[in-house]
């Protein structure tokens, strides 16, 4: 056991404090940590109490064990003294390009459905032409960049007066960000939903409620629209841009809805991917 120092005993105490608060988030007692870290509650105990110093590969460990997003990882390791290991890169730079060409092939790919990448509060970073689906009808204001989706959707002048079943279709989107900010605690997400609550009518879930299966019911000129959403993310990034990334494509639940959809897209009013200008702003 690595016994503190005097100089290092104002990064024991607040490592030690931000590993507890962790904890508690989890609800692990130090016995539970301690297992997952391939520890001893006894050496758990002195980091908690600023007794003892981690070294950075504990640190690590620890962090890996506490599912901690990249960003809160950098996070611990510099409140331990450590310097982060974990970068933060611009999209727009030359090391993202194959990862910037990709993406747009997945969102090539998708159509004639709609498909957008946003960042970790829903601001858009790229979409493609059948996204202007949900563009229809929408404020200029929620439309001038940067363009976050999740308010699109159910701010009064967005999306929503379209939305079918924006009571359950919203709580939906709502309770998914809580669930986020649940696990990883984020105050411009927190913020943002509590935003986006307050759009929302008042709603008792009934006995038919589906929870996170709750499809989007969509009114278009063409007839209704009933929409399911897959989400994907980075999970093996090792940088903090990246990894707060997530693609989200919509899919047809109803043989009428693929249907139109394929319509839209073989209009001869639609423009190609390549033709349009893509929806893109750089990750804050």
């Amino acid at each position: 056991m690595t016994t503190v120092s005097a100089s290092a005993v104002p990064a024991a105490v607040a490592f030690g404090r931000e590993l507890r608060r962790w904890r508690g988030r989890r609800r692990w007692s130090q016995l539970d940590l301690a297992i997952r870290a391939d520890t001893t509650q006894r050496h758990l105990s002195f980091l908690e109490q600023g007794r003892s110093q981690p070294g950075r590969a504990m640190v690590v460990r620890l962090a890996e064990s506490l599912r901690l997003s990249l960003r809160e990882r950098n996070d611990l390791l510099v409140a331990a003294g450590y310097a982060p290991i974990f970068g933060e890169s611009a999209m727009d730079t030359t090391e993202l390009a194959p990862v910037r060409t990709a993406l747009r092939q997945i969102l090539s790919g998708h159509l004639p459905y709609p498909a957008l990448i946003v960042d970790r509060v829903g601001v858009l970073i790229e979409s493609n032409s059948a996204f202007d689906l949900f563009l229809e009808g929408c404020s200029p204001e929620l439309l001038r960049p940067p363009i976050n989706v999740r308010r699109l959707a159910l701010h009064p002048e967005g999306l929503a007066p379209r939305v079918l079943n924006l009571p359950e279709w919203g709580r939906h989107v709502t309770e998914s960000l809580r669930n986020r900010t649940r696990v990883s605690p984020d105050p411009d997400l927190e913020a943002l939903t509590a935003e986006l609550e307050s759009y929302l009518p008042p709603t008792i879930p009934g006995p038919d409620y589906l929870g996170f299966a709750v499809p989007l019911r969509l009114h278009t000129d063409s007839g209704e629209l009933q929409l399911i959403t897959t989400l994907t993310s980075f999970a093996t990034a090792t940088d903090i841009t990246l990894a707060e990334l997530h693609l989200e494509a919509f899919l047809p639940a109803d043989e009428p809805t693929a249907r139109i959809l394929r319509q839209r897209a073989e209009s001869p009013a639609a423009a190609s991917d390549e033709q349009r200008v893509a929806h893109r702003v750089d990750i804050r």
